[in-house]
């Protein structure tokens, strides 16, 4: 084949990936990271700070973007995720403490919300 084909292939699978890419919701638990995790990396390489909005999924790809919403109360926040978990059983997200605080979910600990991406 000709280096154009080859480009033209190229392209059309790599815009093929981006827009394959599911949306869809998840509903479950909640939680968010203690303060123990500050300065720690992150799964994708990142350092933990508390006053960012992100989040860690078990299995989205790092750098999705997720609507978060409080089904107690109905706020939202938009996170990123960039770390792996929970690992504890029935949690779905876990969110820095600043993510936790738009949702009013801080004194709670864990509440149940839905995950739109």
């Amino acid at each position: 084949m000709k280096k154009p084909v080859l480009f033209l292939l190229f392209c059309t699978f790599a815009i093929g990936l981006t827009s394959c890419f599911r949306k869809g919701s998840e509903t479950g638990m909640a939680s968010y990271y203690a303060d123990k995790y500050i300065g720690r990396k992150t799964s994708n390489g990142e350092r933990f700070k508390q006053n960012k909005l992100t989040a860690a999924h078990k299995t989205l790809p790092f750098g999705t973007k997720v609507k978060v919403t409080n089904l107690s109360n109905g706020q939202s926040v938009k996170v990123r995720i960039n770390d792996r978990g929970p690992f504890i059983q029935g949690r779905i997200i876990d969110l820095s403490k600043k993510a936790a605080k738009k949702i009013d979910m801080v004194n709670t600990g864990v509440t149940k919300v839905t995950i739109r991406y």
